[in-house]
């Protein structure tokens, strides 16, 4: 069982984080999607040529799109491009975007992009359906960041 799941960990590169999206909100399920691309836009992932800061996902006609990732433009290029903001479609089954759909019609909830990463040789996206936080709750989870910070050093420095 360990050895099946240590392969799949190998399997998967992380290539671009949204550490911002954990940090602005409370992450209720995940799921992974595949995504529709170019094939300048995976060499300029390859590259590590991505940005998921502000990006998000929303349904349109039955269907999942992704909005606001920056693709930088593939180094080597020739008469091949991509536009670096366009909407990329999300690769999910049926029924996981008809969950989603209703999930996102209920208020407050959305779709957010937290990493985006090699699995077996393509590109997959880490979706959240996440909640926004208040401006009290950022700086509750500050503060008890930094009260385990704190308890960490000092632990470590009783140790010695």
């Amino acid at each position: 069982m360990h050895a099946a799941q240590d392969e799949r960990e190998k399997a998967r590169r992380v290539i671009a984080e949204n550490r911002k999206a954990r940090h602005d909100y409370h992450i209720l399920e995940t799921w992974e999607a595949g995504i529709a691309l170019l094939g300048t836009e995976v060499k300029a992932i390859r590259e590590g040529r991505v940005n998921l800061r502000d990006s998000y996902a929303r349904p349109e006609n039955g269907e999942i799109w992704m909005m606001n990732v920056h693709i930088s433009p593939y180094s080597h290029r020739g008469y091949a491009d991509h536009a670096e903001m366009r909407q990329r479609k999300l690769l999910l089954h049926a029924h996981e975007i008809r969950k989603l759909i209703g999930r996102t019609a209920e208020k407050g909830l959305t779709l957010v992009p937290l990493e985006l990463y090699f699995s077996k040789g393509r590109v997959k996206v880490l979706l959240a359906l996440a909640k926004g936080k208040q401006a009290h709750d950022k700086r509750e989870t500050l503060r008890r960041r930094e009260v385990d910070r704190e308890t960490r050093a000092a632990v470590k420095e009783r140790s010695r």
